[in-house]
Parts: structure tokens; C-alpha cells; sequence
């Protein structure tokens, strides 16, 4: 059984940083591809970055150069850097995993934590 587990949120002044984790059991980070999402009150689910088995990294423009994904293979975890943030950055942020390269479709999600950017 694959389970995906997200901590690290919590409410953050804009401007500030968050790092958020993303623990795998029953899949292995180091040959899966992996994403991070994220969906705001009454707004579709956007993803945020997606890195690939082949470490094929790509982020989304509002992420893009604030937003940092990393892994710690030892730990089976996810990290996604998150600095300069702003108030449109509130959400549920999830991690999303599948085994191999991805299909299309992911085949394991998180149940999320919430950001909130506020002063």
C-alpha cells in the first residue's frame, strides 16, 4: 500500500519562506516520477512542479524561480522549497507520486497541507 504523507505548512507572512516534505512508504522517490500540486478556495487544482524518473524537472511560471523540488532518497522524501511567497500562494499543497515514468495520469496522491500567506 502506497501512501504519501505532507507536512511543513502552516501560515507564513508574504515574503516568507516554507519548506514542505512529502514521505513516500510502499514506493520508492528514487524511481518514481513525483509532483507537487496545489488548489486554492473555489480554484482548480494547478500544478506547481513535476520532476520526472529521469530527474526532468519543469515549474510552473508562478513558481518559477521561487519554487525549488528536491529529494532525499535516504529519507524517501520530497521537499518543495517555497521562498518569496505571496498571497495568492494559499492552498492545500499535495505531493503526487507514480511509479516509473509518468503516464498521464497520477497514480498516488497525498492528502495535503494547508499553506497560508497572510499578514
Amino acid at each position: 500500500q502506497v501512501q504519501l504523507v505532507e507536512s511543513g505548512g502552516g501560515l507564513v507572512q508574504p515574503g516568507g519562506s516554507l519548506r514542505l516534505s512529502c514521505v513516500a512508504s510502499g514506493i520508492m522517490f528514487t524511481s518514481a516520477s513525483v509532483a507537487w500540486y496545489r488548489q486554492a478556495p473555489g480554484k482548480q487544482r494547478e500544478m506547481v512542479v513535476t520532476v520526472t524518473n529521469t530527474a526532468l524537472t519543469t515549474y510552473a511560471p508562478s513558481g518559477k524561480g521561487r519554487f525549488t523540488i528536491s529529494r532525499d532518497s535516504a529519507k524517501n522524501t520530497v521537499y518543495l522549497q517555497m521562498d518569496n511567497l505571496k498571497p495568492e500562494g494559499t492552498a492545500v499543497y499535495c505531493c503526487a507520486a507514480s511509479n516509473g515514468l509518468f503516464a498521464g495520469r497520477w497514480q498516488f496522491w497525498g492528502q495535503g497541507t494547508q499553506v497560508t500567506v497572510s499578514s
